[in-house]
C-alpha cells in the first residue's frame, strides 16, 4: 500500500515548485499547469533520498513573512551597497564577524547561512565543524554585536519559529 508520505515526500517542495514554475513560465495555459504539477511532483520523487532528515514546516505563515522581509532586506541591502561602492572606498570597513549559532537542525543552518549571502554585502564563509558558528564576511561592519543581534533576530528567531528544531 502506498502512503501519501512516498506519493508526495515534501509537499510544501511540491507547492513551491508548482508556484516558481508558473512565475517563471508567466503563463496559466492548462500546459504550462500540467508540466507544473508534474515537475513538482516528480522533483520532489526523484530527490527525497537526498533529504535523509527534512526538517518539519510547523507555521507556514511566519515563513511568509520571513520571506517578505528577506526581499525586502535584500532590495534595500542592494541600495546601501550601491551607495558603498559608488562612494570612497576609505568609508568602507570590512570584516569577518564569528556568528554564533543557535539552530541545531542542519537544513536550517543551511538557509540561514543562504539568506545571509543572498543578502548584499554579507556573505557566509565558513561554518565550523560542531555547526555552532558561522564565519560571515560583512562589507560594512560598524559593530559586530550589532550584526550579530541583526540576524538573531531578523532571520535565526524565525526559523526557529518555522521549523521547531531548536528552542529560542
Amino acid at each position: 500500500m502506498t502512503t501519501r508520505r512516498t506519493l508526495l515526500p515534501h509537499p510544501w517542495l511540491s507547492l513551491f515548485l508548482v508556484v516558481v514554475w508558473q512565475l517563471i513560465m508567466n503563463d496559466l495555459s492548462a500546459g504550462t499547469l500540467i508540466m507544473g504539477f508534474f515537475l513538482a511532483w516528480g522533483i520532489p520523487l526523484i530527490t527525497h533520498v537526498f533529504w535523509p532528515d527534512p526538517p518539519t514546516l510547523h507555521k507556514p505563515l511566519v515563513l511568509l513573512r520571513f520571506t517578505l522581509r528577506v526581499l525586502g532586506d535584500i532590495l534595500m541591502a542592494n541600495l546601501d551597497v550601491a551607495k558603498l561602492i559608488l562612494g570612497p572606498s576609505s568609508k568602507l570597513r570590512p570584516a569577518f564577524v564569528e556568528y554564533p549559532v543557535e539552530l541545531t537542525h542542519d537544513f536550517a543552518i543551511h538557509l540561514l547561512a543562504s539568506t545571509i549571502s543572498l543578502t548584499p554585502g554579507t556573505v557566509s564563509s565558513d561554518i565550523s565543524d560542531d555547526r555552532k558558528t558561522l564565519l560571515i564576511h560583512g562589507l560594512d561592519v560598524a559593530d559586530e554585536q550589532e550584526l550579530i543581534e541583526t540576524i538573531k533576530q531578523r532571520y535565526e528567531r524565525p526559523l526557529m519559529e518555522v521549523f521547531q528544531c531548536s528552542t529560542p
